[in-house]
């Protein structure tokens, strides 16, 4: 996969529609194709209140903290996460990724 070229093409999404979902699925790509620390730079822009509320921010974050090894940080945005799914399967998927956190 081009993570590359997904980031870019996510970068020309957040010229004309820079909505959150835009803007968290960018540092998704960014993730794969720069790590985790560009990823978490991406998301560390977005306002509070824009996610205080947005799951799937809550569910990477904890992913790139985790990959990170920053393991509280990582089990409180995974926290955060469950606590806004309304999924039961989600709920145990996010469960069982942040009892694996190191």
């Amino acid at each position: 996969t081009d993570w590359d070229a997904i980031a870019l093409l996510y970068e020309g999404l957040l010229r004309i529609a820079p909505t959150l979902g835009a803007r968290v699925g960018h540092a998704a790509a960014l993730a794969e194709a720069k790590g985790a620390d560009a990823a978490l730079a991406a998301l560390a822009v977005i306002p509070a209140e824009a996610v205080a509320t947005y799951q799937p921010y809550w569910a990477l974050r904890g992913h790139l903290l985790a990959t990170l090894v920053r393991g509280d940080e990582a089990r409180a945005s995974y926290a955060r996460a469950i606590g806004l799914s309304e999924d039961p399967a989600v709920r145990e998927f996010l469960r069982m990724r942040a009892e694996a956190v190191d």
